[in-house]
């Protein structure tokens, strides 16, 4: 049997815990799958990850305060526009490179331990799995309150001493 290691077909995953006084911990997740082509983009763009978080603003009806990595999507001059047109959107940046400040780097550790070992041979194969394991992670909000915590970072009311 041959196996080619040549795929050019990728599967990109986006994903943000919500939490909010008085209500469960969420996870919310994207996921969108690039197909082989010359000159077609193969990772997320910033119109993928502020589609994520106006999903997000539509379900949670609030303003949402982000806090956000340094990925280069994440800072470009298109997404610093995208974010200046929703007045409900705040974003604060992590320190350069510091995953261990960004709860949603344990979920991807949890969930790429979770595929451990296993063999896809299709790209919609891999993508049911992530959906899956992801799926399974939105109803464990005692998970995701623990990588929050794991980053040793604290959530204090800013006003309150």
């Amino acid at each position: 049997m041959t196996v080619s290691g040549r795929r050019s077909e990728r599967l990109s995953v986006a994903g943000l815990i919500a939490m909010r006084p008085g209500s469960r911990t969420r996870l919310c997740h994207r996921l969108r799958t690039h197909r082989a082509g010359k000159g077609k983009r193969r990772s997320m763009g910033e119109r993928d990850f502020i589609a994520l978080v106006d999903g997000v603003h539509q379900r949670v009806k609030a303003p949402i305060v982000l806090v956000w990595d340094r990925l280069n999507t994440h800072v470009s001059h298109a997404m610093r526009e995208l974010i200046a047109e929703r007045d409900w959107l705040t974003v604060f940046l992590l320190p350069a490179y510091s995953p261990d400040l960004n709860p949603v780097e344990w979920v991807w550790a949890h969930v790429k331990r979770s595929l451990a070992n296993l063999a896809v041979v299709a790209l919609d194969r891999l993508e049911a799995l992530v959906r899956n394991r992801l799926k399974r992670l939105q109803y464990r909000p005692e998970t995701l309150d623990g990588f929050i915590a794991g980053t040793g970072l604290t959530l204090n009311d800013p006003a309150s001493p």
